[in-house]
């Protein structure tokens, strides 16, 4: 996704009629010419790709991982997790809690702590994961801003680039350079609060996490399965229970669904972006679109990727914050599709 460094062909501003082979000609007159130009795109070509290491430390590759290690640290749910059976705390770590019948949570003291834990270690998960992934994207965009900048200024030091044009590359670069170094924070950020909610603090310094988000699922159950589900666990409580049950239960169902619809909408706008990209760098090189229409399709298609992290992130929040209420649980608050991951919407009392 990153810019060719040929983007020093352009010399004029946007919209004004261009002189191509003039533009090229003075990438020429450089002291080495275009070979000037190809040595800085080799010399910098690996941060386009860079890939985010993983830390080192603890594993925790899977839903199963991040559940089963904060279990470990509280030590006072051994008994309940003894009375659910393993067959029962497998389903619960692998995150198949609608097949866990909900019937357990009256039976089985504690069960309410042994889930509330899985939910709170799952969710800092799926936001530490996140912020991660999103690194090597906000990074594809500062390389686009810098390769242009540095490019512009070689246009500048020619005569065929006005200081002004250059200084809204320029502008571009700085946004993008604090975008990264927000997300970066973030990343930092997010992989502290995991380790602190599953109580590892002074004892593991980093986690080392999966390449990315998982995938949804093949098929989704459909959403009369899931009213079925919560009207079985609303048949077991008493009537005051019961109504904020199914108001825990409407919520739930409808952040579920407005994420499973934003995460179909994101990938679908994610290949219109590449679509867009690829085009744009075919008409670049033969000379029918400028530098800043291949700098904001590279930017846009690096932000439609991110667009699309966030929205898998939400998705995988909504669907265990419906798992939860499904089997009896109370959330605070629900995810807040779109907000970096935060719960915003509030639950009812």
């Amino acid at each position: 996704m990153s810019i060719p460094l040929a983007l020093s062909a352009q010399t004029t501003s946007p919209g004004a009629d261009t002189d191509w082979r003039s533009a090229n000609n003075a990438v020429g007159l450089l002291k080495r010419g275009h070979a000037d130009v190809l040595k800085w795109e080799q010399a910098n070509a690996s941060s386009s790709t860079m890939q985010v290491p993983v830390a080192d430390g603890l594993k925790l590759l899977t839903i199963e991982d991040v559940t089963r290690q904060a279990w470990r640290n509280h030590r006072d749910l051994a008994q309940p997790l003894a009375r659910l059976g393993a067959a029962n705390v497998a389903l619960i770590a692998e995150g198949r809690w609608t097949e866990v019948d909900p019937g357990l949570w009256r039976k089985v003291d504690d069960m309410d702590e042994v889930l509330h834990v899985a939910v709170k270690a799952r969710k800092a998960w799926l936001q530490a994961l996140a912020t991660r992934q999103t690194l090597a994207h906000y990074q594809a965009i500062l390389d686009a801003t810098d390769a242009a900048s540095e490019l512009g200024q070689r246009m500048v030091n020619v005569g065929n680039w006005s200081a002004l044009q250059h200084a809204r590359v320029q502008g571009l670069q700085s946004s993008a350079q604090m975008n990264l170094a927000r997300a970066q924070y973030a990343a930092t950020q997010s992989q502290t609060s995991l380790i602190n909610t599953l109580g590892l603090t002074g004892k593991v310094a980093s986690v080392t996490l999966p390449e990315s988000l998982p995938e949804l699922p093949p098929q989704l159950m459909p959403m009369d399965a899931w009213q079925q589900k919560a009207l079985a666990i609303r048949a077991q409580l008493p009537e005051a229970e019961s109504l904020r049950s199914q108001a825990h239960s409407n919520m739930a169902l409808a952040a579920y669904q407005a994420s499973h619809a934003l995460v179909k909408g994101s990938r679908d706008a994610l290949k219109t972006q590449a679509f867009i990209n690829e085009e744009t760098l075919l008409h670049y090189n033969g000379m029918l679109s400028s530098v800043w229409d291949v700098l904001d399709a590279s930017r846009n298609q690096s932000q439609a990727a991110i667009d699309a992290i966030g929205a898998q992130r939400d998705f995988w929040i909504a669907e265990v914050d419906l798992q939860w209420v499904l089997q009896g649980g109370e959330p605070e608050s629900f995810v807040s599709l779109g907000g970096g991951g935060d719960t915003a919407a509030p639950a009812a009392h």
